[in-house]
């Protein structure tokens, strides 16, 4: 089991998978479509990173999360979103997440770059369901 699948549990019984392009590559990198479809995921893993990194970049990846998990999102938009999630997952990025201060401004860059592309497919109720989340796991005045 790979750490993908950890913070994004899907179904072990299917065997359904698609290209992460949409095409046949020679690189066999594939994408379970399960993944793309689930609706659950571990948010722990999401917050504890988020709260090292801080309300800032809280924002767009949990608008980054609710488009992922919203039921009306085309695949190709999820794809874009849980690439974006997995770069903000992965420590070893273009600048290091351990590195003070710089270490999440590229994380922060991706993810509005990418919510910038599907934007047409944010909406309200996105945005509100984000914010909720952001509220709860970031209450202001403390």
């Amino acid at each position: 089991m790979n750490w993908l699948s950890e913070v994004l549990p899907v179904a072990a019984d299917s065997s359904a998978r698609m290209h992460a392009d949409g095409a046949s590559s020679g690189y066999g990198q594939t994408v379970d479509a399960d993944v793309l479809g689930s609706t659950e995921v571990d948010e722990g893993a999401l917050r504890r990173l988020l709260r090292r990194a801080g309300r800032t970049l809280a924002r767009p990846a949990l608008e980054c999360l609710e488009l992922l998990l919203d039921a009306n999102t085309p695949p190709q938009v999820r794809l874009t979103m849980l690439a974006a999630l997995t770069y903000l997952l992965v420590p070893l990025d273009l600048i290091p997440d351990f590195i003070p201060a710089a270490g999440f401004s590229d994380d922060l860059v991706a993810l509005t770059a990418l919510l910038g592309l599907c934007t047409t497919h944010l909406n309200d109720e996105i945005r509100l369901r984000a914010q909720r989340k952001l509220d709860r796991w970031f209450p202001l005045g403390r």
